[in-house]
């Protein structure tokens, strides 16, 4: 079954279960915002990732400006060539219009979709999508642990590379499913490797992916003394 949803375009992956602020202050996205607000709940839209190159705006800047303001290029007459077509459904929890007319959105991350159609033809950009079956997988419980043991020593050598404290995750969710979009979106990974945890088949196929990710980036920590300073992009984890 397929569906038409509004997209929103970022520099950044969203999750299912992980929470989305938003700053809104472009006119083609306030259109968007609008016309989703003045229809009925629940008010979803779709956030897909922009491929290198095309943007660097982290979240909470959109797609046409630069943290410091200035234009950059637009997608042009063909989005799929600089938009990935796997994307995540976003739901607004909640929404405030500012006095400039723009929003300040909090957005969940709720189902995973494959991009069938792009139409640059509106205000603003559309596409027409399919979800994506959540799948388990086997041995996800044991790969899980595995993964959670490996994520802990991760954090205490990222935290000391950057000379700072662990301030993560005390306790990590028991389900398999949650914990591996959990990792994926806490781990500090490019776009690309963060696209393909994304569309990992099953909580099993991620898991044993982070695996293999997390023990490339803790060697490569355990061997540099310092890291340059970089603003980490933080999305709180939702639970329900």
């Amino acid at each position: 079954m397929t569906e038409r949803l509004p997209l929103f375009p970022l520099g950044t992956v969203l999750y299912p279960g992980l929470v989305l602020p938003l700053n809104v202050f472009e006119e083609r996205y306030r259109r968007l915002m609008a016309d989703l607000l003045a229809g009925p709940e629940p008010h979803r839209f779709g956030v897909v990732g922009i491929r290198a190159g095309r943007e660097t705006a982290p979240t909470g800047l959109e797609p046409g400006t630069d943290p410091g303001g200035q234009a950059l290029a637009g997608f042009g007459p063909d989005p799929a060539r600089a938009l990935y077509d796997l994307g995540c459904v976003a739901e607004i929890a909640s929404a405030e219009t500012r006095e400039d007319g723009g929003y300040d959105l909090i957005a969940t991350g709720t189902t995973r979709f494959t991009v069938l159609d792009f139409d640059a033809s509106g205000p603003y950009l559309t596409a027409e999508v399919e979800r994506l079956p959540e799948v388990v997988g086997p041995e996800a419980s044991v790969l899980g642990q595995a993964v959670e043991r490996l994520f802990r020593t991760y954090q205490k050598r990222l935290a000391g590379a950057r000379e700072s404290t662990v301030t993560g995750l005390q306790e990590l969710p028991d389900d398999p499913m949650v914990l591996s979009y959990l990792v994926a979106a806490a781990s500090v990974l490019d776009t690309a490797d963060k696209q393909r945890l994304l569309g990992a088949g099953s909580a099993s196929e991620r898991l044993t992916a982070e695996l293999a990710l997390l023990r490339q980036e803790t060697a490569v920590l355990a061997k540099l003394p310092s890291l340059p300073a970089v603003e980490l992009t933080r999305q709180a984890f939702n639970p329900n």
